[in-house]
């Protein structure tokens, strides 16, 4: 699946997600599901690698945001196209000071993508039938901008 990052694609990437079955036996940086983390915080405290979030709109992410920056990964899962909650848990972790990379994955498309670096993700798996090089492109559309976001918090009367 490619994998784009700050922009431009990444040639490869160290992080593997896991699942209940494969979360033991899978080694190096894993992406662990918050509910399967918090149910194995004391197991993957010892574990060589590190460990990354992932979550979606359906987790509570309360804890998470007290201190986001305990992991420099987050990914945010997109399960279907018509569910948006995903921006707003990326906008939430931002307004949290969340420094690291914010990572959209699931059903990530070209038209969406301007739209989620906005709200602050800078990573973003897309499928291999969707990707082209023309996503790369997406980026550079929309020169304007008139309602302030993560990437530029002041509304264009500030600007």
């Amino acid at each position: 699946m490619p994998l784009l990052i700050n922009r431009q694609p990444a040639a490869n990437d160290s992080w593997t997600l896991v699942n209940e079955e494969t979360l033991s036996s899978t080694g190096g940086d894993i992406i662990v599901p918050l509910a399967l983390l918090e149910a194995n915080a004391d197991s993957l405290q010892d574990r060589k690698g590190r460990v990354a979030v992932q979550i979606n709109g359906d987790d509570n992410i309360d804890a998470l945001l007290e201190n986001p920056n305990q992991y420099e990964l987050i990914a945010i899962d997109f399960p279907v196209f018509r569910d948006g909650r995903g921006f707003s848990l990326a906008r939430l972790l931002k307004r949290a000071g969340f420094e690291g990379q914010i990572r959209a994955t699931g059903d990530v498309a070209h038209d969406r993508l301007t739209f989620m670096e906005r709200c602050g993700f800078n990573a973003f798996e897309i499928s291999e039938e969707r990707y082209s090089d023309e996503s790369l492109a997406v980026f550079t559309e929309v020169s304007v901008r008139y309602q302030g976001a993560a990437d530029d918090p002041r509304p264009v009367y500030h600007r």
